[in-house]
């Protein structure tokens, strides 16, 4: 690591290109070029930034003020006992509007541009990776998921090297999935309906393959974002089918499917939903609700003392937690000559290793070269009484 600033070529540099690359952005200063970005040295100073992509308002908000919860609970944890500070930049992604990834877009290239951001937290839906990838890796930054589970969007090598999370991918929760349907509720006729995003047509397109590999019947349809009367949906659905599989991304949604489906005299038909729908929404439902979530050690101490203070579970967001943990460990390790450059720290969230009992999700956190955790466990959880209850 360079020990001097280059403070006059980097602005100059910026200044020349930034027009071109990303356009005007509430004043910050621009990064044009990934070679720039990414080289660019930034004075560490007594306080680090850390950009935060989350759905803050919007659709999945249910979801998306947990991870900034969670989020805001490492930062205050760490600033507590360290005389070097972190502080959050966030920005509103809005996931499931009806502008698709827009908001998700305009708030990585906010990110992007402003070079006192040295990583990002986030974004949350494996959509919004995707849609994101040309700005955040464009800016040489890195970023780390606390909930965009697609199987591919770490095995294309489209964000090798950029992109990690702190979640286990589609491919480990459908084998949990589909081990639960047949091997302890023993179901054979079954129906999955997507929601038509990435994430979620991936991993359906993984249960429904499981499955039917397993001798399972499996009906398959798919339904936007956007829409809220199930009814004719529902009305497809065939009326010997003992489990609706929603792997959705939108709690208000995966409970207003559950109620019309009781409407239409449906209630006898299991409902389980995915790591998306891990929501006090869905579970509210009733008893023959389930669904499939992220690993997490519920002993840990920051867990009831994150209850304590927010008076709430909001579990969704604790793998969030753990990925400012990441993005805060590797810009620390990078700044330790006062300053760091958006590759350093890249290359340090890859060096990343986190003890067990150092982890909220209860496993080492370490990554493969591929981005992905090297233990990659998921559980299947049962409502009882209006509250998910891990059964496996």
């Amino acid at each position: 690591m360079k020990k001097v600033v280059v403070a006059a070529t980097l602005a100059a540099a910026l200044a020349v290109l930034a027009t071109a690359a990303w356009g005007s952005t509430k004043g910050s200063t621009k990064v044009a070029s990934q070679a720039n970005a990414s080289s660019a040295l930034v004075k560490c100073g007594k306080t680090r930034s850390i950009g935060l992509l989350a759905p803050i308002t919007g659709p999945a908000a249910s979801l998306g003020q947990p991870q900034v919860h969670w989020a805001k609970f490492f930062v205050s944890n760490y600033n507590k006992t360290h005389r070097k500070k972190f502080k959050l930049v966030p920005e509103d992604t809005q996931l499931g509007a009806a502008n698709g990834t827009a908001e998700a877009v305009k708030g990585a290239q906010a990110l992007g541009s402003s070079a006192s951001v040295l990583g990002v937290v986030g974004p949350a839906g494996s959509n919004e990776v995707k849609a994101t990838t040309g700005a955040l890796k464009g800016a040489g930054l890195g970023w780390v998921s606390g909930s965009a589970t697609n199987t591919q969007i770490t095995l294309d090598g489209t964000r090798t090297g950029f992109f990690f999370r702190t979640v286990p991918p589609d491919s480990s929760q459908s084998k949990s999935v589909t081990g639960y349907i047949t091997g302890t509720l023993k179901l054979k006729r079954v129906y999955i309906i997507d929601d038509q995003e990435a994430y979620s047509t991936g991993l359906a397109d993984e249960v429904q393959a499981q499955l039917q590999a397993k001798g399972v019947t499996v009906g398959r349809d798919g339904v936007s974002q956007q829409q809220s009367d199930f009814t004719s949906l529902i009305n497809k659905i065939p009326r010997n089918t003992q489990l609706v599989y929603l792997p959705w991304q939108l709690p208000p949604k995966g409970k207003a499917f559950g109620q019309q489906m009781k409407s239409q005299g449906r209630a006898g038909v299991k409902l389980m939903g995915s790591d998306g729908l891990f929501d006090p929404l869905f579970s509210s439902l009733g008893n023959n609700v389930y669904d499939s979530f992220f690993p997490l050690n519920p002993a840990d101490k920051r867990v009831a003392a994150f209850k304590a203070s927010h008076k709430g579970t909001e579990l969704f967001g604790a793998p969030s937690y753990v990925a400012a943990q990441v993005v805060a460990g590797a810009i620390d390790r990078a700044c330790k000559n006062g300053t760091a450059t958006r590759a350093e720290v890249r290359a340090q969230i890859k060096k990343t290793s986190i003890a067990a009992s150092a982890s909220l999700l209860g496993l080492k956190v370490a990554f493969d070269k591929h981005g992905d955790m090297v233990k990659k466990p998921f559980g299947i959880y049962h409502s009882v009484k209006g509250v998910f209850v891990r059964v496996a």
